[in-house]
Order: C-alpha cells, then structure tokens, then sequence
C-alpha cells in the first residue's frame, strides 16, 4: 500500500476578514464589497468545513493567516506616527488602500503556492512556489510572507523547496493552484499537470475583466518546480468564461486523480484541450482519464459562477467513486441542485455523493470550497518532515475553535478599520496563534513587501 497521500491545508481565515470589493473581475467581492462581515462565523464556517472532512477519514492541515494590519505597506506608504495615527491618515489620504492594509484574502490558500510532488519533480523533491498575485494589489502583498510561512512549516529542504515567487508583474501573473490541477491514477505513480492560462492571443480587448494567470507564469514555475516538460499540459481559459466572471480556473472545472469535472465553456478549444489531456493521462499515467463535462443546457456559466459550482472539493472514496463538497448556494440553485441530484442517481458519473456546506463568509467574498484549500500530495516522510503543529486533529480542533472565539469579532465593516483596538486585538491573537502551531517564528516580521 502506498504511503503517498493527499493533504487539505486550508487557510485559517484571519481576525480581519471584512468586505473590501477589492478583487475586480471577481462578481462576488464586487457585489458585497460595503457589507459588514462577521470575522468570526467566517472562521468557525471554515474550522467545521475542516473538521467535517476530517470526521470522514479525509487527511487535513491549516495554513496560518498573515500579520494583519500590513505595518510595512503603512511604512512604505510614507505614514509616521502610532497604528492608530497611521490608519487614521491612511483613511484620510488614500481611503482606496485603507482596505488592503487589513486584508485577510490569504485565507484562500488555493492561491498561496502551485503544488509539485517529489514524484513529479527532478530532483525528488516537494516543491512549493509561492505566487506573485501580480494582478490584484492587495493580494500581491502576500507573496513574500506566504513564502516565509510556507518555509516555516515546509522547512526541511532534504524533502522539501519553496522557491521565490516569480517577480510581481502581469506579464508573470501567477495565481497558484487555482490555475493548476495534478492527475494520476495512483497517488504514488507518475502524474501528469494541467496548467491553465487567461491571457488570449492577440491584446485581449475583447476581456470585460483581466486574465490574471499568464502562460508565460505557468510554464515559469514548471520550471522552478523542475517539473519534467513531458508531465505538463498548457490549456487557455475560455473568453466568455472570464467575462462571465471566471477569474480562476477553479471556478469553473476542478480535477482529482483520475477525474476532471467542468463546464464545456470552461477552455478556449474545449475539444482539442480535453483530448490531449486524456492522450497525455493514457500515455503517462495508463488508464482513461475520466471526464465529467456540463453542458450549458444543464447548468449554464451564470448559474455556474453564482453557484461556485466547480469551486468544491473532489475527494477519493474507497470504492473509486468521487464525493463533491459544494457551497450551501449549490442547494438554493435550482439548475445546480438539479443538476447534482442527477448527477449522483447516475451509475456512469464518478460523483456519486455530494456533501454541502455553509460557508457564506467566505462566499460573499469571493471565495468557496476549493479556494480556501491548498493540496499537497505527500509521503509519510514528508508529512514526518513537517515543521508545526498544522495537522487538525479533536484536540487542535478544539483549541482553534476557542481562539476564534476568544479573538474574533462578531461584526466588522470598513469604518472599524481605523480602531486601534483592532490592531490590538490582532497582535494578541497572533501571538497566541504561533504557540498553538507551535511556531514562534510566523510573525516575527509582522510583514513584508
């Protein structure tokens, strides 16, 4: 039996979280951006959508949010003065980056780093690249700390490299895994890589919203990765997808072993990119690559991107067949729920489960199931290797649960971001947030630029 598994490491989504509407292109942060958000339902939601998974046998880790407020962007911005002044002026003078200094959008760890495992790599090893984010400014500041972290718990470099991120321009536009998916037909065999991209040919005038993932970024971190080119296959993001608001891949397909689940409007060249996909799975991994395709008709990419549909996980069963975990806005969807309905009493679709959860907070943001996951294909050893206390189990279940609700908010809207109190309060529970993982080191730097 095989002692390669994979591991969920989702993001601890962090004290500050609150509705920005900072990410264009994303409908979801763009409609609720003056709401008032509830910091802590957002992070217990998250907590239990873990445990729920954790219950069912499903191995599973977190991911510590970033220092929260962003003193360095603060600094950098020209503000002098205590937290308080400093916040106060920003919102004075430059009210538009008020927001970004106090976000919490590292909660969506599918966008912390793009995953290859040391059976894929050349040099045997797991290889972590952190992305850039270029494309949003409040997610390009992320990247230099999400590498600290990563380095923090990934930190025995016999089993494991976190490379730099790529430098931060558009032209190397990386998002992460949201833009990449593994298929294998054993966890501990040889995989193949599907790397997605939005930039079109030509000067995408005919893009309502920006494609953030470049081709050029896919095939850089391949390389830093030391992905072996034969293992990669590179597929374009169709335009009507990104303009009915698909800013990731993973808003509209997600993959899991031997089964990749889309819409037919997912990819420019639907066809040709489906086929060789399945001819690099026969020729790589052996066996079918089993493709589940939505047609419009079925669930159409409005009720695709409103659902978050294809944002969920794809998880193993032991009988072969696949169980969906899908956002509770799957349920009050009528062609979705239909669709899923279907979808389970059919004996040829692998899907045969579909478990719901609520995860509002996250969702009025922008983000589902499958953003705030990071998956991590391991070895015993590797998992042996780890830095941390980061593997969820009752006990560290229990200890978060309470330190959410020791240190969360109930209630934040954009006029509390000049409370010193916040920042108060977000330097305790981060100071007590490194002892329970058991890493001191996380926010020494409180942050970097």
């Amino acid at each position: 039996m095989s002692d390669c598994i994979e591991v969920n490491f989702d993001g601890l989504v962090g004290p500050t979280h609150h509705y920005g509407g900072l990410s264009f292109g994303n409908r979801a942060s763009m409609k609720h951006g003056s709401m008032v958000s509830n910091p802590r339902a957002a992070a217990l939601q998250g907590l239990e959508k873990m445990w729920a998974l954790v219950e069912r046998g499903y191995h599973q880790a977190v991911l510590p949010p970033l220092y929260r407020p962003n003193l360095s962007l603060l600094e950098r911005l020209g503000y002098q003065g205590s937290i308080d002044a400093q916040l106060k002026a920003c919102a004075v003078t430059a009210p538009e980056l008020l927001s970004s200094v106090w976000s919490a959008s590292s909660m969506w760890t599918a966008n912390a780093a793009t995953v290859i495992p040391s059976n894929d790599s050349a040099d045997g090893r797991l290889h972590l690249v952190p992305a850039n984010l270029a494309s949003q400014f409040h997610r390009s500041l992320e990247a230099l700390a999400t590498r600290d972290h990563l380095r923090a718990i990934f930190a025995d470099t016999n089993y494991f490299s976190v490379s730099e991120p790529l430098p931060s321009h558009t032209v190397l536009g990386d998002e992460g895994a949201a833009n990449h998916t593994r298929f294998y037909s054993k966890p501990d065999a040889a995989g193949i890589h599907f790397f997605v991209y939005g930039d079109p040919e030509g000067d995408g005038s005919q893009l309502s919203f920006p494609a953030r993932q470049t081709q050029a970024a896919s095939k850089a971190v391949a390389r830093l990765a030391e992905l072996l080119d034969e293992r990669a296959i590179y597929a374009q993001q169709s335009v009507a997808a990104i303009n009915t608001g698909v800013f990731h891949n993973d808003v509209i397909a997600v993959g899991h072993g031997d089964v990749l689940f889309c819409h037919e409007q997912a990819y420019e060249n639907g066809d040709a990119t489906l086929a060789a996909l399945r001819a690099a799975f026969q020729k790589t991994c052996g066996g079918e690559l089993r493709v589940i395709v939505v047609s419009a008709n079925e669930v159409s990419l409005e009720d695709a991107v409103s659902s978050y549909l294809f944002n969920s996980q794809l998880l193993d069963q032991a009988n072969g067949a696949k169980v969906l975990l899908v956002p509770i806005e799957c349920r009050e969807n009528e062609a979705v729920a239909g669709y899923l309905n279907n979808a389970v009493k059919d004996p040829e679709n692998p899907i045969s489960e579909v478990i719901v959860r609520d995860l509002r907070q996250s969702m009025c943001n922008g983000g589902g199931p499958a953003c705030l996951r990071l998956r991590v294909s391991m070895t015993a050893s590797e998992r042996a290797a780890l830095k941390g206390r980061v593997f969820l189990d009752g006990e560290l279940y229990a200890e978060l649960t309470d330190w959410v609700k020791r240190h969360y908010r109930k209630a934040l809207s954009y006029n509390e971001l000049t409370d010193p109190k916040l920042a108060e309060e977000t330097e305790a529970a981060f100071s007590e947030l490194s002892q329970i993982l058991q890493l001191p080191e996380l926010y020494t730097t409180k942050e970097l630029l």
